[in-house]
């Protein structure tokens, strides 16, 4: 069977027929030429359907699953970004050096290639080369969630985050009859589904201009660790590290991704004044790191070997401390205090501690020097996450 629609992208109108056919043919039906403007901007749903146009193929799926692989490798979510697609094909983020040479014919040809087409079919409704400007220069991706148990064969099921926080929507499920031939079928998709077959998502990067903080290996926590016993350096100046991070909740729709969690600790780092007029001398400081989670890791502890402060004196108090996860929106502080003792009088240094409008803010308040001082690894639980914590 034969198949038109219309792909209207505020501005980019694509005409295409094909030979592929489907059980559900009704996704097809065009758009509303009346909602064109003048103005390049992206729809997920119809981005979504351009990829569900291309012939992809298993190099093709190879490239993304390298990408997304290789953003997991460097602590974020499984995910392929347009901008890397289309200058750095297989690369994912984090990764400075582009696989290009690996693959014969990447994602990114495939793309050019269709977009070209439809633009020389229906001259001046569409201009290729700016429709792949601004894809590169938006903050849209591929996600791909579970991509670990993809069975390097299996061709995947291409949706897009539909907002709202919902947990299902509808497909493209690509596969091959018996002649070869690509068809497409609109099926309805949850996170069950993307948990036994591979499941693309495009949606919107939020973390890549951020770094996470990597697992521990055994080499760099050792390194770290103070050869004396405890009652030999606990007079001494130490370093407060986060040890485990566990979450016990996702905070997003699944079409979103995993976590990414910004832990913030405010306090007066070597503090170790005498007088009150020393005091004078110092200013608080803010630590700020991201945690990603992904879904698969839900109330599994991930160990890490993090420094929250390099210089944790007797003289600390309470430190300010918050936990969000990243929503967006406009930057906003949290006004704060942090405290610190001289002669076993305590003073208060005033911090602010930034996050989002948007965020979830998991927990906030204040930590006492002497929870952190009770053993050797203190748990605490703050609202949906589990943190452990050492001084070293």
């Amino acid at each position: 069977m034969k198949s038109f629609f219309w792909l209207t992208f505020s501005g980019i109108l694509v005409l295409t027929s094909c030979s592929r056919s489907g059980s559900h043919s009704d996704y097809l039906l065009p758009d509303d030429p009346a909602n064109v403007t003048e103005t390049l901007s992206f729809d997920l749903d119809q981005v979504a359907r351009i990829f569900a146009a291309l012939p992809l193929e298993i190099p093709q799926l190879q490239e993304v699953y390298d990408a997304v692989s290789s953003s997991s490798d460097n602590g974020y979510d499984e995910e392929y970004t347009m901008n890397r697609l289309l200058t750095s094909p297989g690369s994912g983020i984090g990764e400075p050096q582009s696989k290009a040479s690996a693959y014969t014919r990447p994602l990114r040809d495939l793309l050019s290639e269709y977009l070209h087409s439809q633009s020389a079919t229906k001259a001046g409704i569409m201009d290729a080369e700016a429709f792949l400007r601004e894809l590169e220069e938006s903050d849209l991706q591929i996600y791909w969630p579970y991509s670990e148990d993809w069975d390097k064969e299996s061709m995947p099921v291409i949706t897009f985050d539909p907002g709202y926080g919902s947990e299902y929507n509808y497909g493209y499920k690509l596969s091959y009859d018996r002649l070869g031939k690509l068809v497409v079928d609109s099926v309805y998709v949850d996170e069950s589904v993307a948990m036994k077959s591979p499941v693309w998502v495009i949606n919107n990067n939020r973390d890549a201009e951020n770094t996470p903080v990597p697992i521990f290996t055994p080499e760099v926590r050792f390194a770290g660790a103070s050869p004396a016993g405890r009652e030999d350096t606990k007079a001494m100046n130490r370093i407060l590290k986060l040890k485990s991070f566990t979450m016990l909740r996702n905070y997003d729709s699944w079409f979103q991704g995993g976590s990414e969690f910004f832990v913030k600790c405010g306090s007066v780092n070597g503090f170790s004044a005498s007088t009150e007029a020393e005091l004078k001398l110092y200013s608080p400081s803010v630590t700020d790191f991201m945690i990603v989670v992904k879904r698969k890791y839900l109330n599994v502890k991930r160990d890490y070997d993090t420094i929250i402060l390099t210089n944790f004196t007797n003289q600390l108090d309470n430190l300010a401390f918050l936990i969000s996860e990243d929503d967006g929106g406009t930057q906003t502080s949290w006004k704060c205090s942090a405290t610190v003792k001289i002669k076993s009088k305590s003073y208060g240094f005033d911090v602010d501690i930034p996050y989002k409008e948007n965020d979830d803010i998991v927990w906030r308040g204040q930590l006492s020097a002497t929870f952190f001082q009770s053993e050797d690894i203190v748990l605490g639980r703050f609202g949906d996450v589990e943190v452990e914590f050492a001084l070293e």
